[in-house]
């Protein structure tokens, strides 16, 4: 007996055309849609990565900057104040859109050492120090090899020059006596501190009763094209090679990049300039004070400006004109930019007091 065919025994070879058409339609749709969700996904979150690199950098940049300016002059005699700081305005060499600031100030800042000198005949090899002057710290004597350091001459004496060197190592007889620093021939190279201060005093009894401490120059500074005029690329830490946008500091002759992605960089100061007992309010720095108006300066005031690497790709349409969010602003005596750039930016603002510069701030004056 034959088995009659049945309809869904006819359906069991396959899918029709049709249907194959509708399904692949349906998949092909779904897929599309997931890639577009994941692209939109990922794209957002390159750009949240690039603002929140920018936020570290500028976040970390301004840490250091302050802690250094308000160290400026530490362990260093007062008679000197007027070379614990020194400031550029709008440096004309940075040769981009932005005139950035750059600050210098010297401090016996990472290790302590203020030990009076006992007689030094200026530019010599060897410094005698009083005896028993290297027990009153714990550092071995091969601590001090190669450590820079700045002979300052006796405040009574008039003069104001002083000599950065690097020792070489320390000589003391034991129990403490007969205690001296040995140096090489010629100061230390690529290091000038604030306001001229560097030097040598006509008389070489200038330097006794002095002082000999640990010194480190530093200046702040942001490379705005990767291409600063005298600096080679590789040499002293400079990176160069056209990477722009990174704030370096400078410490005893050395360039350490700071961080990347800054876009701008300004500084003002607030000090009694005119000794009437009121402090004058916020300025950049002039470069008509003369020594003992700096060092009346009490307050530094600085901005860092970070940018995204790149353009955010996200944005939907043009930036509101009145809101600025994609333009560079205006900060200090900086001018803003004059149209947008699809990058986000991030800037921090903060307010030092120069401890060793205002230490009778409640005696000397009021805003």
């Amino acid at each position: 007996m034959r088995t009659p065919k049945t309809l869904s025994s006819n359906r069991s070879a396959g899918f029709t055309l049709i249907e194959l058409l509708v399904g692949s339609s349906i998949m092909l749709i779904a897929v599309l849609g997931a890639l577009f969700v994941y692209a939109r996904s990922n794209k957002v979150s390159v750009e949240q990565q690039m603002v929140t690199e920018v936020q570290n950098d500028v976040r970390s940049s301004m840490f250091f900057l302050t802690r250094d300016l308000r160290m400026a002059g530490a362990g260093l005699p007062a008679e000197f104040a007027g070379y614990f700081l020194e400031g550029l305005d709008n440096d004309p060499l940075a040769a981009g859109e932005v005139a950035p600031d750059r600050v210098r100030l010297m401090g016996n800042l990472e290790d302590p050492l203020n030990v009076p000198i006992r007689n030094y005949q200026g530019s010599s090899v060897t410094l005698d120090i009083e005896d028993f002057s290297f027990e009153q710290y714990s550092y071995p004597d091969a601590f001090y090899d190669n450590k820079f350091v700045i002979i300052l001459p006796n405040p009574e004496s008039g003069c104001r020059l002083a000599e950065v060197r690097v020792i070489t190592h320390v000589t003391h007889n034991t129990g403490g006596a007969t205690e001296k620093f040995n140096f090489s021939p010629g100061l230390a190279p690529g290091v000038d501190p604030p306001g001229g201060l560097s030097g040598t005093c006509a008389s070489p009894n200038d330097y006794d009763g002095g002082m000999i401490s640990f010194i480190n120059v530093k200046e702040y500074w942001l490379d705005v094209t990767g291409n600063y005029p005298g600096l080679t690329a590789g040499v002293n830490g400079y990176i160069g090679g056209g990477e722009g946008g990174v704030l370096y500091v400078t410490n005893n002759g050395i360039h350490f990049p700071l961080a990347r992605n800054i876009e701008n960089f300004q500084v003002e100061y607030c000090g009694d300039m005119d000794s009437n007992l009121l402090l004058d309010g916020w300025t950049p720095w002039q470069n008509a004070w003369t020594l003992d108006q700096i060092a009346r300066i009490q307050h530094v005031r600085m901005w860092v400006l970070g940018r995204t690497a790149q353009a955010f790709t996200s944005v939907g349409g043009t930036p509101p004109g009145a809101i600025h969010v994609y333009r560079r602003p205006a900060l200090s005596n900086s001018p803003a930019a004059a149209a947008d750039d699809h990058r986000k930016r991030f800037l921090l603002e903060s307010t030092s007091n120069v401890r060793n510069m205002s230490l009778n701030l409640y005696n000397l004056g009021q805003r």
